[in-house]
């Protein structure tokens, strides 16, 4: 896919992954419809790009599902929409035993749920352009580890739907692309939800010696210009993990019981 020109909304943007991602894309000559929950931090981020002109704010709550569709068509209107990256999203660091089911559904509801709303709202818009949904999932996506079951839980399901609508939509022409980065350095950590839904509130161990943001977005820009369809991003261990547990499912297992992320 060629990007140039491309009208492209991307959530998750003013922080990470998500504010690489739209100083890539819009190097790309991209037009951007960038949306997170802060209106300040999104219109910092574009008076920074260098094609500001091109590009608007939609602040959006993921964690408010039912006011997507109409946030949706206010914001589309009658155009079609090219790309729709699904970046937005939260982190939860805990024991799976003794994290409160409050948090679980409270990941699940802004994880899964909200991305779903808003892409199911946007389906029109990118069908009518044989368009393209990107899916900022994880490598937890894929395997399980500690410390991290409703974070994980939500990246199954998001992929497990996301490779039911590609099988569907195919024929359409709507491509999807699951992304499953590793660590990477990012604040994600610092804003989990923690066993009893307080903030983390600090950088874990293994998100320091990720990837940088940068790295990451290069990653992805280059697997949506090759219109794959799943990429893993990662250095070490965690870019490694899908592979092992497909073809190692034992040795995965004592990996994983003896690596705590925290």
């Amino acid at each position: 896919m060629d990007l140039q020109g491309k009208r492209i909304w991307l959530t998750g943007a003013s922080m990470g992954i998500g504010e690489a991602l739209a100083r890539q894309l819009d190097r790309a000559g991209a037009q951007l419809i960038l949306s997170a929950r802060s209106e300040d931090k999104l219109q910092q981020l574009r008076d920074s790009l260098s094609h500001s002109e091109l590009h608007q704010i939609v602040p959006l709550d993921l964690s408010v599902p039912h006011n997507l569709p109409r946030l949706c068509d206010e914001t589309l209107g009658t155009a079609g929409l090219d790309v729709l990256i699904n970046n937005g999203g939260i982190s939860q660091r805990g024991l799976a035993r003794s994290t409160a089911l409050s948090v679980q559904r409270q990941v699940m509801e802004v994880n899964y749920f909200g991305t779903i709303a808003l892409t199911q709202a946007a389906l029109p818009a990118l069908l009518k352009n044989c368009g393209m949904v990107v899916n900022i999932a994880s490598v937890a996506g894929k395997v399980g580890g500690q410390s991290m079951s409703g974070y994980s839980a939500s990246k199954h399901a998001l992929i497990g739907y996301m490779d039911c609508l590609r099988a569907e939509e195919a024929r359409h022409g709507l491509k999807v692309l699951n992304v499953c980065p590793g660590f990477v350095q990012t604040s994600i950590s610092v804003n989990a939800l923690t066993e009893d839904g307080q903030k983390f509130g600090k950088v874990a161990r293994s998100i320091a010696s990720g990837i940088t943001p940068y790295q990451c977005a290069e990653a992805i820009v280059r697997a949506m210009q090759r219109e794959k369809y799943e990429v893993v991003i990662g250095k070490g261990l965690s870019g490694w993990a899908p592979t092992i547990k497909r073809w190692f499912p034992t040795l995965f297992t004592r990996l994983a019981a003896g690596k705590n992320i925290r």
